[in-house]
């Protein structure tokens, strides 16, 4: 039995990204908005943004939580961002 790799999102790198920027941030100040800054280096961030490496569920879940999004926001290619980030509202 052979494992099948799981489909990445394709958007999910330049969500991020937006994500980022909409909040103003420099890659060191996200990883601090995202209380990460023990476990991550400034290198990760960019990795995640250039789709060179996706993030483990759990940094989602932190991205999710401080864009106010909701996760299936970040990981369904067929939703988008708010405008605005961070949203008004999470759903």
């Amino acid at each position: 039995m052979g494992r099948m790799k799981r489909p990445s999102p394709l958007k999910l790198a330049g969500k991020l990204l937006q994500i980022r920027e909409g909040m103003g941030l420099s890659q060191n100040g996200m990883l601090r908005k995202l209380g990460l800054e023990d476990d991550y280096a400034r290198t990760a961030i960019s990795s995640f943004e250039r789709g060179e490496k996706e993030p483990p569920l759990a940094v989602l879940l932190r991205y999710a939580e401080v864009a106010k999004v909701c996760l299936d926001v970040l990981a369904d290619d067929r939703e988008k961002l708010p405008k605005t980030i961070p949203g008004t509202k999470r759903h």
